[in-house]
């Protein structure tokens, strides 16, 4: 039989509301289940996968996570699998003082973004999104976890592969050796992701280390940065540059309107990326419905996505 576990999440939260935040929650490995308001995925866990499913009930904030394993779980997997949806839920973050300067969104609650259990699959997930459709960026996700891992790729595992193998078998283009030389720098311990999520380091030094690595560029570094918390910054990208076109009325070349997106949103300090995002995610719902009424293959393929890396 399955282990069960409840999390506590913080008063403020709800799953619903904060999986279905970010794109990423439409990504495999993760599956959301719009009927039954929950979140499945597989684990890589200390012994091997398990599949868990998430559901919180009655739905209201606060209320407890239940976690139901396929299989029997050991303590110190119990505990890893804790960390891991900690880490994806953001459960040991505070939207308080995002609200605070930005109280647009202190009625709904938002303030959490959706990322991935670890690091490196927040930094591949991120390469896979560049310059490709969404739908593509689904594509790419769901083969690597078809041809190499459920519970998605290891840095080892993806160290491992050659290129040429990745590119037919996964479908990742151009992003094959980037996809490769990343595993092995991870791998290697080259890469490390406490140095990352280090809150002493600065926004500078993250977003330099960040460039430095294959299939980084501005954009990238900005997105994996939020994913990280540093919010500071603004991923720049077609769908920035639409919205300050269609939702705030800039107008002029990309570049101005990148400019003005900036100075735009300046005033909400550490919590930029924060009050762009929610202001797109919303216009993106109300021509959607609520994204966790979003069925994955339909609706949820319909996002559009940046052609910048």
């Amino acid at each position: 039989m399955g282990t069960r576990l409840t999390i506590r999440p913080p008063s403020d939260f709800v799953l619903r509301r904060d999986v279905c935040s970010y794109g990423y929650f439409l990504l495999a490995p993760n599956f959301w289940d719009p009927d039954r308001q929950s979140l499945t995925r597989i684990f890589d866990l200390d012994v091997g996968a398990a599949a868990v499913t998430l559901t919180q009930a009655p739905v209201k904030r606060g209320g407890p996570i239940a976690a139901r394993a396929d299989r029997a779980l050991s303590r110190a997997e119990q505990g890893e699998l804790r960390r891991q949806v900690g880490r994806m839920l953001r459960l040991d973050e505070d939207p308080a003082a995002f609200h605070r300067v930005d109280p647009r969104w202190k009625r709904s609650g938002r303030g959490r973004l959706f990322r991935s259990p670890t690091f490196f699959e927040d930094v591949v997930k991120t390469v896979t999104s560049c310059n490709v459709t969404w739908p593509g960026t689904m594509r790419m996700n769901r083969r690597l976890c078809e041809m190499i891992n459920p519970a998605f790729p290891s840095p080892e595992q993806l160290a491992r592969k050659r290129p040429a193998w990745l590119r037919s078998r996964c479908g990742v283009g151009y992003r094959d050796v980037r996809l490769v030389e990343l595993g092995r720098l991870f791998a290697s311990g080259e890469v490390e992701a406490a140095w990352f999520e280090d809150p002493d380091r600065s926004d500078e030094e993250v977003d330099t280390a960040l460039r430095a690595l294959p299939g980084v560029g501005p954009y990238a570094s900005a997105n994996i940065m939020q994913l990280l918390g540093r919010c500071s910054r603004i991923a720049m990208d077609t769908e920035a540059v639409r919205h300050g076109r269609e939702a705030l009325g800039m107008t002029g070349s990309t570049r101005a309107v990148e400019r003005a997106l900036q100075a735009h949103y300046e005033p909400f300090g550490e919590h930029k990326f924060r009050s762009y995002w929610f202001e797109m995610w919303t216009r993106y719902e109300e021509g959607r419905g609520p994204a966790w009424t979003w069925e994955p293959e339909t609706t949820g393929a319909t996002l559009t996505l940046p052609d910048k890396a």
